[in-house]
């Protein structure tokens, strides 16, 4: 197609002259003529041109006419969607195909890019600020806001708040914006910022005061507030965060001494999925409950400071109660609190014990181990579980979750599995262990176990090729990774009991495995629960007799030390205080498993 013609047609102006040009110095360049035909087929393409007028579109902003977008949500839509149709996705191959299409990545990121711009709320476009202004006035922007009678969720004892906390600057004495909160009146307005200096609060000048002599401000209020601020120099312009993550630990804002403002805090327990919509500060997020239609945001302690925290309260294990010294030695005292607020109140960054160019020494560190049943925990003990970040993993045909069986031995996680996989053998399986110990009469290779000789067990697991492995009275007893991957791909459920050493290995991204910790009740009740329905011990391999009190205690001690230590990993607890309604449970988490979206470590996405 020639210049000429293209002009003829709606095509981006600027690159038909640049085609007529090209084609106009086209004798006096020496490129080839393979070179030319590339560059001419790019120029007239319509692909290009399409971007131009995109482009184009978004730099005039919409001068010819206003292009709203309908909504800004269409990546939580899109999720809902896969949601409904999950139940659906075998009634038809629309189903399926839409169902399938809704999770690839490019249209995801097509959704999410489109989400992002419609955010960007052009409309209306206020006027630019005069050019011609006297260096020596600084701008003044009043804001007015309704004044809430409602306390955030959760908090107790709560004050109306407008959704912002306040501070003294160090440097000059003012009182400054602290911290805007996510859904708050203030942040709602658009015109509240971070950094912003009060001046006025309903006309009565604050300069001179303290941030509490301004929350009694606010209190005495009703109806309107009116705020006379100086803009901050830069404005925080921060978009809400889409990471969710799952809380390890349990958290209660009325308890937390340190919180900037208890009535702004928000409660979870552990297990509990949090929207992050904040990072911005280093020390307190700010969140909402994953699927709570309130759409303020709640204080939560970060990362940094939760492992800090941690660190202090082990550090305090077996010493003075009344000596509170942090991990790196400095004594925690009665730390001053810099009131803020009234908004609410503020503690200084220093309460516990760090500032902010100081980076906490709180990483974990991994330690290569080899995993054996022998007691090695030292490494188990360095983890600081405080967030997991997470994501939303959907049900596939044709690709099944291993569940994970994790407890003490003698609580039933064997009699569980057996039952399990007795439902129905052609649907669930379990790898067979691999043994060094010479086959006993009665018994068939591959039945109860592999034999092979020590020395190949050995190079097996010198290789790598075991998941868990250990070494009982001389001989090795283990269970290899081929076996478990081979169960899955053949399409069925893989149910495993492994030593509770071996979750790391196989808490990956290529298994994706669902984790059931069963929990033994009280040492009264296990009692009276095994010896009602004559039990046999776990704990004697050749006898069979009763459990004995030590063992029912052993029992008690391992399941805490096991919960301490990898609680954290653990998808859901089964109490086995009776067998069959622990085994009814169990049938239930394995549907929903199956047929549910369920929240994983972020990691696993594909």
């Amino acid at each position: 197609m020639s210049a000429v013609a293209m002009a003829n047609r709606t095509w981006e102006p600027s690159l038909s002259n640049l085609l007529a040009s090209l084609e106009e110095s086209k004798q006096e360049l020496t490129n080839s003529d393979e070179e030319f035909s590339f560059l001419s087929n790019l120029l007239q393409s319509k692909e290009l041109h399409a971007l131009f007028q995109v482009h184009n579109k978004i730099l005039e902003g919409g001068k010819d006419e206003k292009c709203n977008p309908i909504l800004s949500s269409s990546m939580q839509i899109a999720l809902e969607v896969l949601e409904v149709i999950l139940p659906r996705i075998n009634l038809s191959e629309d189903s399926k195909e839409l169902f399938f299409l809704l999770q690839r990545p490019h249209m995801q990121g097509l959704l999410c890019a489109h989400d992002a711009v419609a955010q960007k709320d052009y409309f209306p476009r206020l006027p630019e600020i005069p050019q011609e202004v006297d260096d020596n006035e600084e701008t003044i922007k009043i804001v007015q806001l309704v004044k809430s009678n409602e306390p955030m969720d959760g908090a107790l004892n709560a004050e109306p708040i407008v959704g912002a906390t306040i501070k003294t600057d160090e440097d000059t004495g003012k009182i400054v914006i602290a911290r805007v909160m996510h859904g708050g009146a203030a942040d709602r307005s658009g015109l509240i910022h971070v950094g912003d200096e009060v001046c006025e609060v309903n006309g009565i000048n604050v300069e001179g005061k303290v941030p509490n002599e301004v929350l009694k401000i606010l209190q005495n209020s009703e109806g309107t507030i009116t705020f006379k601020l100086i803009p901050a120099e830069s404005k925080d312009s921060s978009r809400e965060s889409k990471v969710r993550v799952r809380a390890l630990f349990d958290y209660n804002a009325s308890k937390d001494q340190y919180i900037p403002c208890r009535e702004a805090g928000l409660d979870f327990t552990k297990g509990t999925i949090l929207h992050i919509v904040s990072q911005n500060d280093p020390y307190w997020w700010q969140a909402r409950i994953e699927g709570d239609k309130n759409i303020r945001a709640g204080l939560i302690p970060s990362r940094t400071l939760q492992e800090r925290r941690i660190i202090h309260e082990r550090s305090l294990m077996g010493k003075d109660p009344n000596k509170e010294f942090l991990a790196n030695g400095s004594c925690l005292g009665n730390p001053e609190k810099v009131q803020l607020l009234g908004l609410c109140s503020e503690f200084a960054k220093t309460s516990l014990g760090f500032s902010d160019c100081e980076t906490p020494k709180c990483s974990v560190r991994t330690k290569k181990i080899m995993y054996d049943t022998a007691e090695a925990d030292d490494f188990d003990r360095e983890e600081i579980a405080t967030y997991e970040e997470v994501i939303k993993l959907y049900p596939r045909p044709g690709f099944h979750r291993p569940i994970v069986l994790i407890g003490p031995p003698g609580v039933g996680r064997n009699e569980l599995k057996r039952r399990l996989i007795a439902t129905d053998p052609e649907k669930f399986g379990t790898p067979v262990p691999y043994t060094s110990r010479p086959i006993r009469p009665g018994e068939i290779n591959g039945k109860e176990y592999f034999f092979v000789t020590r020395d190949e067990m050995q190079e097996q697991i010198e290789s790598g090729n075991f998941i868990e492995f250990g070494e009982y009275k001389g001989n090795f007893y283990g269970t290899s990774a081929e076996s478990v991957v081979s169960i899955i791909n053949a399409g069925l459920i893989c149910v495993l009991t492994p030593h509770y050493q071996a979750l790391k290995m196989l808490r990956t991204p290529q298994l994706k495995p669902y984790i059931i910790y069963i929990k033994p009740p009280s040492f009264e009740v296990l009692k009276e629960t095994r010896s009602s329905v004559h039990a046999r011990s776990t704990f004697d391999e050749f006898n069979s007799r009763g459990f004995t009190d030590e063992e029912f205690q052993e029992i008690v001690r391992s399941s805490e030390r096991i919960e301490f230590l990898y609680g954290h990993l653990f998808d859901e607890s089964i109490l086995n205080d009776d067998l069959s309604s622990a085994f009814e449970q169990l049938l239930y988490s394995v549907h929903r498993v199956d047929t549910e979206p369920m929240w994983v470590p972020a990691a696993w996405a594909d």
